[in-house]
């Protein structure tokens, strides 16, 4: 079959242009999602939220909302009342059976057992034991004995002893 003798198509025409009309757009919308409620063009003619993420929110809303309308019914409230009754019955059985007697014997640490961890005396002599110091000393030790004095003039405190213990 060859082409027709007599083309009507506009654009088998000499000459003819055909001009294109812009694409219409909807116009902005407001998303749906309570507390967004932001404003959006949307990309297609029945598009409700703005964005993935408001589109997710609002699926699972409306599958809470089926949910809380479901155990409004009564055979919502049977079936619920049933997993309540197995589950505390699976409560029941699973608590821990009275205190049996244990098989195995306790576990004795001996008293040679941290003897490997010990010093061995000649170091320990080395070691001088700290002098005792009050509490007031360690807490006002850099503390001048009232406002406008030097550190110098400070009440009497102990002193003569380190106050940083050294090994």
């Amino acid at each position: 079959m060859g082409p027709n003798e007599n083309p009507t198509n506009p654009a088998e025409k000499q000459g003819v242009s055909r001009r294109r009309r812009p694409v219409r757009r909807p116009r902005m919308r407001r998303c749906l999602l309570k507390g967004c409620e932001q404003r959006f063009h949307p990309r297609q003619a029945h598009q409700r939220y703005c964005s993935e993420r408001c589109r997710q929110a609002a699926r699972k809303w409306s599958r809470w909302k089926a949910q809380q309308q479901y155990r409004a019914t009564a055979a919502g409230k049977q079936k619920r009342n049933g997993q309540s009754l197995r589950y505390r019955e699976q409560v029941r059985s699973r608590k821990p059976p009275a205190a049996e007697a244990v098989s195995e014997p306790p576990r004795v640490i001996t008293q040679n057992f941290f003897r490997g961890m010990l010093r061995p005396a000649r170091l320990l002599r080395d070691i001088r034991a700290p002098a005792a110091k009050s509490l007031a000393t360690l807490l006002f030790a850099h503390v001048s004995a009232c406002t406008g004095t030097r550190r110098g003039a400070r009440a009497a405190l102990e002193t003569g002893a380190d106050l940083i213990r050294r090994y």
